[in-house]
């Protein structure tokens, strides 16, 4: 589904320079959870801003099934954008605190889907919110007027929004109590199973990672220095 090929991305401030990702290649299967850890600075979050190609390689490439999103031009990557969608570590800043649950996630959904209007628009909105665990009775709420947990579920509800092909989720449990952490795992691995999603799933805790996927790879310094099973 996803293949990253030797990337690399070099950040230059006056006359220091330091290596972000230091020739990267990894692979991740349809319907698999691939689970990227290493400790903060490691590169990890730039490699991900890379693969939603928010930021561009200095070299290497990005495939998405089979497209070599490094070679198309602007305009079409943001086509291809809605395949790929991400869960941020913080869902208060990465919502709009101006739009309602319902504008967020009406939004999203017609970035795939047009032609959704009114009633067919809200019961979608509806459905997504079941899907994630929350009320459609909220859906006329603001961000503020929710915890951080529901905060989260509403924004995987509107990454699934578009249908994506995959999801990447940056450190999404981080700022979560760790009650809530577990809530926000359970509902993942529930979506995966029931979806099918195949996500790129980025962290620094190992116990986190262990729990929720199928494979892991470790980065230091910009670099994958090892691959394996979950439990392995």
């Amino acid at each position: 589904m996803l293949e990253l090929k030797h990337i690399s991305k070099t950040f230059h401030k006056g006359r220091s320079s330091v290596v972000a990702v230091n020739d990267v290649s990894l692979d991740i299967q349809q319907g698999e959870i691939l689970g990227l850890v290493g400790e903060s600075g490691c590169g990890k979050s730039t490699l991900s801003r890379i693969v939603m190609q928010l930021l561009l390689p200095d070299s290497g490439s990005v495939h998405l099934g089979g497209t070599n999103l490094s070679a198309l031009p602007r305009r079409a990557i943001l086509r291809h954008r809605l395949d790929f969608q991400m869960v941020f570590q913080d869902p208060y800043a990465s919502l709009n605190p101006r739009l309602t649950v319902f504008s967020t996630l009406a939004e999203a959904l017609q970035q795939r889907h047009p032609q959704l209007k009114s009633a067919a628009l809200r019961q979608r909105v509806g459905e997504l919110l079941e899907k994630v665990g929350l009320s459609p009775r909220l859906m006329q709420r603001y961000p503020h007027e929710f915890s951080g947990g529901q905060r989260q579920r509403i924004a995987i509800a509107r990454a699934l929004a578009p249908d994506p092909r995959i999801i990447i989720a940056d450190e999404p449990v981080s700022a979560l109590d760790v009650s809530v952490q577990s809530q926000i795992l359970n509902l993942l691995r529930h979506l995966q199973s029931d979806l099918g999603l195949t996500m790129l799933f980025i962290s620094h805790d190992l116990a986190v990672v262990r729990y929720l996927a199928d494979r892991i790879a470790v980065m230091y310094r910009g670099k994958i220095v090892e691959t394996g099973e979950a439990d392995e």
